[in-house]
């Protein structure tokens, strides 16, 4: 550089590099926070869908029960058949 020239000083360097930093933390929060905001819309989703769908209380409930035979022990009996001649 020419002599009487200067740069950007030490501390307009760190203030540009505080600045950065400064942006990226608060992009790194925005998308944070939008996460959040989902998280708890698709929860309440998730509750409201739960609440809607269960059952309403003291209404009828159906019970089907299938019955197995029991066996049946065959009487022994002699029949006798006559026929006319």
């Amino acid at each position: 550089m020419a002599p009487g020239i200067s740069g950007p000083t030490t501390a307009a360097r760190d203030r540009a590099r505080a600045r950065r930093r400064r942006r990226g933390r608060r992009v790194v929060a925005w998308i944070l926070g939008l996460t959040l905001l989902g998280v708890v819309f698709l929860a309440g989703l998730a509750i409201g869908r739960a609440v809607e769908d269960a059952p309403r209380p003291g209404g009828t409930q159906t019970v089907v029960r299938t019955l197995d035979p029991l066996t049946v022990e065959p009487q022994e009996r002699t029949v006798t058949v006559t026929t006319a001649p």
